[in-house]
């Protein structure tokens, strides 16, 4: 909808009412698309206006009703019709008054009405035929007269002036919402973009992924369900963890974190509930677990696809009854912990085979987080290597450094598998190896980045023999890296190949590349640990 308030303040608007005024006479009114007038009260004006016989119309109420009919009718005509403007008769049946409609990409908004001009001097008969109005708005047919002779009668080149003129009031107003509509939606981009974090505690992202993943961290920060953090090595699964537990209602207690993969079962037991002197030989005393260290705080358990079933009974007991027993206790202690998980294995599959108790499985994936895979988040890359290359070469007091475009690209190709933490590995490294040099060139590059291929060198390429064999090896060839790199995600690689899944699929099925397959020719390593995001 147009601001018709803001459009007395627009200057070249302004300036073209004085000129139509001062040079036609002629008043200019804004009617909205319902026929409403937007610029003018009309019972309660206080302008000087140039016009006689609109000053005429103004002194009564029916004068001023006449008025009104005149421009509501004008801009019904011109809403329902086809019409880009209008010349009609006035409500004295002699003058007329140009229409210029506003219209929008197509959208009626309504239109500038311009009150009046004659086109020819006034006959005795027009005036006769003028009676029946004057007498309705209580007019005196001398004052009549003296207003007819202040009129002007425009010539038809006068006409063609003053119609361009009003068309151009009519522009102009269009023009002022068309950038007033730009600016909003510039506005409202912008307010999107700050809407966008880049940062989330620790965490640095602003990619799609990254920002579902920090509604979803808003939404359950004062809920005190568990969590199951999933995602690859190195994505940054602690660092979600700790931020669920800063946002949350118990971020002034203790936060505690435990590898369960760093522990055989009997010590990760005892690391866990805690022991009691004499339970097993070493323990000179008693030891607190970490569930009792995290008492009204927060557990993170990483690789808790690691943990044995016996364990995980154990776990879910204290889960479900929030007691523990401590290795050698005879007597149980209460404890109150929220309990975050994580692991990049797939737990899921992991119940399936047995592997996993399907009751805890359900009992730490109330909330679900996956956390994307740095592949599936490049544009976050920028972000990334600014945050480890200010922090690296502040803690080594050196100069802020940069890389090459040709450097950067090869960052670009590479496909992480060791995600955020394989990046900021590399960065470190470049900050010692390029010295003093400001710019860190594609030559200093670890040697899997830079001559990383997409899995294919040419020197493995057959240079001979038939070209149609050649195609299809090659063709094999990525096909099958690709599957290795995805992790078997067909929509994915299908996409990076630029071909339709079906197609894909029909590839796989001619190469005979199903994962059962490629995986006993290679000794049974599928090399697809990690959970796909």
């Amino acid at each position: 909808m147009i601001n018709w308030d803001d459009l007395k303040h627009i200057h070249v608007i302004r300036k073209l009412e004085q000129i139509l005024a001062q040079w036609f006479n002629t008043e200019i009114f804004f009617v909205d698309e319902k026929g409403f007038l937007k610029n003018h009260d009309l019972s309660n004006i206080k302008t000087e206006f140039k016009n006689p016989l609109f000053k005429m119309l103004l002194k009564s109420e029916v004068g001023r009703e006449k008025f009104l009919q005149s421009t509501q009718e004008s801009n019904e005509t011109l809403f329902n019709g086809s019409e880009k403007n209008l010349v009609i008769t006035g409500p004295f049946g002699f003058e007329k008054a140009f229409v210029s409609q506003i219209n929008v990409e197509g959208e009626y908004l309504g239109c500038v009405y311009a009150y009046s001009y004659l086109e020819d001097k006034v006959s005795s008969s027009d005036q006769k035929k003028s009676q029946g109005v004057l007498k309705e708005i209580g007019v005196k047919e001398g004052d009549f007269s003296t207003s007819i002779s202040e009129h002007r009668v425009l010539s038809d080149s006068e006409r063609k002036y003053f119609f361009e003129l009003v068309d151009l009031v009519a522009q102009e107003i269009v023009t002022f919402h068309t950038e007033i509509s730009k600016r909003e939606e510039r506005i409202s981009a912008l307010n999107n973009q700050l809407g966008e974090r880049y940062k989330y505690d620790s965490m640095i992202g602003k990619s799609k992924p990254m920002q579902d993943v920090y509604s979803l961290l808003d939404k359950i920060k004062v809920s005190e369900s568990t969590i199951l953090i999933q995602g690859e090595n190195g994505t940054g699964k602690e660092l979600i963890a700790k931020a669920v537990h800063f946002n949350s209602p118990r971020k002034d207690a203790p936060f505690v974190t435990v590898n369960c993969s760093a522990f055989n079962e009997n010590l990760l037991d005892s690391e866990l509930f805690g022991h009691v002197r004499g339970s097993f030989t070493g323990a000179v005393k008693d030891k607190k677990g970490l569930f009792e260290q995290a008492n009204r705080g927060t557990l993170f358990l990483d690789e808790i696809g690691d943990m044995s079933l016996s364990m995980q009974v154990k776990l879910l007991r204290v889960l479900q009854e929030g007691a523990l027993l401590p290795v050698g206790g005879a007597e149980e202690r209460k404890v109150d912990v929220r309990v975050l998980t994580a692991t990049n294995k797939d737990l899921k599959s992991m119940v399936e085979q047995g592997t996993f108790r399907e009751d805890l499985y359900y009992r730490i994936n109330v909330i679900n987080i996956v956390v994307p895979p740095l592949r599936d988040r490049k544009e976050d890359i920028p972000l990334l290597i600014d945050h480890f290359m200010i922090r690296g070469c502040k803690e080594k007091s050196v100069d802020l450094k940069t890389f090459a475009k040709r450097a950067y690209e090869k960052i670009y190709d590479y496909p992480w598998p060791g995600n955020i933490r394989e990046l900021e590995n590399e960065v470190e490294r470049l900050i010692v190896l390029s010295g003093n040099d400001k710019r860190i060139s594609a030559e200093l590059l670890s040697a899997r980045i830079k001559d990383y291929g997409g899995g294919v060198k040419s020197q493995g390429l057959r240079v001979s023999g038939k070209l149609k064999d050649a195609l299809e090896e090659l063709e094999r060839t990525m096909i099958k890296e690709g599957l290795r790199r995805t992790k078997w995600n067909k929509s994915r690689l299908a996409k990076e190949l630029g071909i339709s899944r079906a197609g894909l699929i029909m590839k796989v099925e001619k190469y005979g590349l199903d994962k059962r397959k490629v995986v006993a020719s290679s000794g049974g390593s599928s090399d697809s640990g990690g959970q796909v995001a």
